[in-house]
């Protein structure tokens, strides 16, 4: 695993240590992990029961490190983005699912324990019904009809920098998105080529033409809706937020929103700070390649995301990384809540 610059199509420079934190456990403290969750079940069959056992799994981290992630979730002057290293992985990993859905063949599930351990850490897990079928956990793979979309799904083209929104009939879909993000790494791709890139929109805003900020922080952008919803249930067809800003909120502590599916801007000043914006995001952005053993923790209002173009062959060796998505809490999006699962929205 590396942090540093490699040879792909973003040269970053360094930014503030504080917008980057890695966490590395410590051999024992692994294997005490892994092997509460390697006897565990599938936690799909009862998440709740689950999700208490993991929790007490991850009880096993030192108070110091266990303090930092939760920390990591509590305040705003704290990183947008963690690494944490050195984690459990299940003796043996299946073949990767090459249709984007989750694996058949999976027998133990010491990788699902270690994302929704870490998960519960920062908040709660939930599953929106346009996203991968309201799954709780997410198969990040390469699949080969939409290896040329900004979705995950993609491998060919940049996916640019973004983060995950989710479509609103009140036309807002930056209310009810993710908190936060964990990416947990099962397999690299074979010619270790994907990076994953963080933005932290502190570091951009201190990087931006002032004019070109105040622009961004005006109501003069519509959001596309997020690709699977497009592509599943708008039938291709665009699906405009209602006029928002790009970055929102105190300075010292802004929020950033940007759907990876495209934003318009409504006036040619606000179409060229766009394209100031991601400029400056590839500037500043720190870089990561997640391998089996990381996990990335994503505040997914405080920064913005993206992924290199990486080779995939769509015959069971590709990358894999599982997801979740996060809410501090269910309680304000509840009119979205579903009659069968509490959890899926």
């Amino acid at each position: 695993m590396t942090t540093t610059p490699i040879s792909d199509p973003i040269t970053a420079r360094p930014s503030p240590a504080r917008t980057f934190g890695e966490i590395v456990l410590t051999d024992d403290v692994r294997d005490r992990i892994g092997a509460a969750l390697l006897p565990l079940p599938n936690p799909m069959e009862d998440i709740d029961r689950s999700l208490a056992r993991f929790y007490v799994a991850f009880a096993a981290l030192p108070v110091e490190q266990l303090q930092e992630i939760l920390d990591f979730g509590r305040h705003v002057d704290t990183p947008g983005v963690a690494l944490v290293r050195n984690l459990p992985v299940d003796p043996q990993v299946p073949p990767t699912p090459t249709d984007g859905g989750p694996s058949r063949e999976k027998r133990t599930f010491v990788a699902e324990g270690v994302l929704l351990g870490l998960s519960q850490l920062l908040g709660e897990p939930v599953g929106f019904t346009t996203e991968k079928a309201g799954r709780l956990v997410h198969d990040v793979v390469p699949v080969a009809t939409g290896a040329t979309t900004q979705t995950n799904q993609s491998s060919v083209v940049f996916l640019n920098f973004h983060n995950d929104i989710v479509h609103d009939d009140a036309g807002r879909y930056d209310v009810s998105n993710p908190d936060f993000l964990v990416l947990h790494c099962l397999r690299q791709d074979a010619g270790r080529e994907a990076v994953t890139y963080y933005a932290d929109a502190r570091d951009v805003s201190r990087a931006l033409d002032q004019r070109v900020l105040a622009t961004l922080r005006a109501p003069l952008f519509r959001l596309n809706a997020p690709g699977s919803y497009v592509r599943d249930i708008a039938g291709g067809v665009e699906v405009l937020s209602e006029p928002v800003p790009i970055v929102s909120g105190p300075a010292h502590c802004p929020e950033i929103a940007v759907s990876a599916n495209g934003v318009r801007g409504l006036t040619a000043d606000a179409e060229a700070a766009l394209a100031e914006l991601q400029r400056t995001c590839i500037e500043v952005a720190h870089r990561v390649h997640l391998e089996p053993g990381t996990a990335l923790l994503i505040n997914n209002r405080k920064g913005l995301h993206a992924r290199s173009v990486f080779a995939a062959k769509h015959d069971g060796t590709d990358r894999w990384l599982q997801r979740t998505y996060l809410r501090r809490s269910l309680w304000n999006i509840r009119h979205r809540g579903t009659t069968a699962d509490r959890r899926v929205h």
